[in-house]
C-alpha cells in the first residue's frame, strides 16, 4: 500500500494510527478543559452578582438571605 508514494508497512500504519489517537485524546482533553473554565467562570459571575446583592440588601436594611442557601459549587 501507498501513500503520496510511499510504501507504507504494518509498522507505519500504527504510528498513524497511534498519532491519530493521541490527536483525539488531545481534542477531547481540550474540550473537557475549556468547558471546566467556562463552568468555573459562571460560578465566580454568579457568586460575584449574589455577593454584590448581599452587599446591597445590607445597605438598605433588609435581612441577609438564609444560611442554609448554597453559597458555592459544593454546596
Amino acid at each position: 500500500m501507498t501513500l503520496f508514494g510511499t510504501p507504507l508497512d504494518a509498522q507505519k500504519i500504527a504510528a498513524l494510527v497511534g498519532l491519530l489517537t493521541a490527536l483525539v485524546y488531545w481534542i477531547f482533553v481540550l474540550r473537557n478543559e475549556r468547558s471546566g473554565l467556562t463552568a468555573f467562570r459562571k460560578w465566580e459571575a454568579d457568586r460575584k452578582a449574589r455577593r454584590d446583592a448581599e452587599i446591597a440588601a445590607e445597605e438598605v436594611g433588609t435581612p441577609p438571605p438564609a444560611p442554609g442557601e448554597k453559597r458555592g459549587p459544593w454546596g
